[in-house]
């Protein structure tokens, strides 16, 4: 019997970014969002959910700016760890979909579809 989840990003939201390296879990949501603004170069307060992962893996926070605050999502592990894709880059694209399967465990990056491609002609 499928659980429904409440207090998880939307299947439909129109932005979600992973951020790959590291985060000290001290910080909360406006340390994180200076991370968002600083070294990210992006506007925290856009409506974006960001999501993040300490060291040992076993912990993610999102944070998105939600009309007149931030909201702040955090889920800690009991024994394992999340499969978090490796920092070849900074930020990484999800969808809603996405988001959920990494919290529920799954390796993203092993779960992507074929892309989608679009023609015109067969000639």
């Amino acid at each position: 019997m499928k659980r429904s989840r409440y207090l998880r990003p939307s299947l439909d939201m129109p932005r979600i970014y992973l951020y790959r390296e590291s985060v000290d879990f001290r910080k909360q949501a406006n340390g994180l969002a200076a991370l968002i603004e600083q070294e990210l170069g992006h506007n925290p307060f856009t409506g974006v959910l960001y999501a993040f992962t300490n060291r040992q893996r076993n912990k993610i926070k999102c944070l998105m700016w939600e009309d007149n605050g931030f909201v702040l999502y955090y889920k800690s592990l009991a024994e394992e760890k999340f499969k978090w894709p490796s920092p070849s880059q900074e930020l990484l694209s999800l969808t809603g979909e996405q988001i959920n399967w990494l919290l529920d465990g799954y390796d993203i990056s092993l779960l992507q579809g074929h892309k989608k491609l679009q023609y015109e002609s067969l000639m």
